[in-house]
């Protein structure tokens, strides 16, 4: 049974910083493309970055820079470093994977979910 397992989430000030962590358990992470998308109350579910098997990672303009994907795969681990946080960016974060043939920003194309994390900015 695949599980994952998102963590790290909490309240920051306006430009602070923010590491959250995406466990997983009954799937290798790196075999896989995870991602990480973000749904603020009242809005869509959006794409904020992603990073496939071959290391390659993609990001949404409105956090490049700001926001890092990466990987442990000894701990099967996907990690996403936020900085310079704004309230915009207040939402909850999940974390998915899938078998994807392509990059996708599409929260269809993910078959794995975890359950979230609260990021709150306060301004």
């Amino acid at each position: 049974q695949v599980q994952l397992v998102e963590s790290g989430g909490g309240l920051v000030q306006a430009g602070g910083s923010l590491r959250l962590s995406c466990a997983a358990s009954g799937l290798t992470f790196s075999w896989y493309t995870v991602a990480w998308f973000r749904q603020a109350p009242g809005k869509e579910r959006e794409f904020v970055a992603s990073m496939r098997n071959s290391g390659s990672t993609y990001y949404a303009d409105s956090v490049k820079g700001r926001f890092t994907i990466s990987g442990d795969s000894a701990k099967n681990t996907v990690f996403l470093q936020v900085n310079s946080l704004k309230p915009e960016d207040t939402a909850v974060y999940y974390c998915a994977t899938g078998s994807l043939l392509f990059p996708s920003t599409r929260a269809s194309a993910y078959g794995y979910w975890g359950q979230g994390t609260q990021v709150t900015v306060s301004s």
